[in-house]
């Protein structure tokens, strides 16, 4: 069982011990990563490039973010594993998506989008 599965397992019985599986309805579960990633962008919000990237230098930010990381994962891994997604293939999925879109001799170096996959 990989640290993932673990993650998710344990995930599970927490959320049964509380009675709040009746509460993780996908729709629930979306709306709740979302609040989260918000308050992890708040962390970064009004930073300079610079400060963005020297945030885990500052031990009371790093705690902050840290913390809001752990809950953008904890919903996000919830999400998958109410809904039966593998978490890991479908980022492997959506990465081979991704490399045939942005190929290397078109995109190296460039921040455009690519056009859908026909």
């Amino acid at each position: 069982m990989s640290e993932l599965d673990e993650l998710a397992e344990r995930l599970r019985r927490f959320a049964q011990a509380r009675d709040w599986e009746q509460f993780h309805t996908p729709k629930n579960l979306a709306m709740a990563l979302a609040g989260e990633v918000g308050e992890l962008l708040a962390e970064f919000q009004w930073l300079t490039p610079a400060e963005s990237s020297a945030v885990m230098d500052d031990p009371e930010a790093s705690a902050r973010v840290r913390s809001e990381v752990g809950d953008v994962m904890i919903f996000l891994l919830r999400l998958s594993d109410t809904l039966q997604i593998d978490l890991v293939q479908a980022a492997h999925t959506k990465l081979d998506e991704s490399e045939k879109r942005y190929t290397v001799e078109h995109y190296r170096g460039s921040a455009r989008k690519a056009p859908p996959l026909t």
